[in-house]
């Protein structure tokens, strides 16, 4: 997200925007009750979303590990007797529970919301510098891509409200600027030892929303519409 909101907060949009930062999920909650207008919400929303448009050609994404959205445990996967989901992001909670079941054959894994489990799913920059924690780690958009053979699309850009070509122009350039000029914010961000600011800003996270990232988004979709590996989403 940094490159978009440096380019929002640097571009004559800002002017036109009322910009907040929530996590993944409330994002989302905010869409689907009305409170925004326009967010970058995760993908399993829209099935909540009656009506919505895409409205630019960027997103959240990767093309194999995005370094940021794991299943973490002490015991590998084959073992694990539950899962514990992450309350930031449905979409991610999701693809871990998609990967279980037809990926990993673990129909069997208990899925719980809180307390103990032998596996946890943990999202964003709480994941950073922790994969040195745990004995096994699983980077889930890695997985996504060795099953399915496409990139993996975690949060578009969508409004549920009509909006105006200038409009979603503008914000276009504004996102299109930011990632022009990420290396500013990266530069100011602080060094850390156990991870890496830039290689994550600038390689796993894949901002194009292009034709890949919408037949990955409409697969996944699907899956979780259909109900196909039983999810319940929190």
């Amino acid at each position: 997200m940094l490159p978009f909101i440096y380019g929002l907060k640097n571009s004559e949009i800002i002017n036109s925007i009322d910009l907040s930062f929530d996590v993944p999920s409330v994002c989302a909650a905010k869409l689907i009750g009305g409170q925004a207008d326009i967010g970058i919400v995760p993908v399993a929303a829209l099935l909540d979303l009656p009506h919505y448009e895409i409205i630019s050609d960027y997103c959240l994404g990767a093309d194999g590990e995005v370094d940021s959205v794991f299943i973490f445990s002490e015991k590998p996967i084959a073992e694990i007797i539950s899962l514990r989901l992450d309350d930031q992001s449905r979409t991610s909670n999701g693809l871990a529970r998609l990967l279980l079941s037809q990926f990993w054959g673990r129909n069997d894994v208990q899925i719980v919301r809180e307390g103990p489990a032998d596996a946890f799913v943990q999202i964003g920059d709480r994941t950073f510098g922790q994969k040195n924690r745990y004995k096994y780690y699983y980077d889930l958009a890695h997985f996504w891509k060795e099953f399915t053979g496409l990139p993996f699309t975690f949060a578009v850009w969508v409004s549920t409200k009509p909006l105006t070509g200038e409009f979603k122009v503008a914000f276009n350039k504004a996102l299109a600027f930011g990632l022009e000029n990420r290396e500013i914010p990266i530069a100011q961000l602080p060094h850390r030892d156990d991870f890496d600011y830039g290689k994550y800003l600038r390689k796993n996270i894949d901002y194009v929303f292009d034709g890949a990232k919408q037949q990955a988004m409409n697969k996944f979709l699907a899956w979780m519409k259909a109900g196909q590996d039983k999810l319940q989403m929190i």
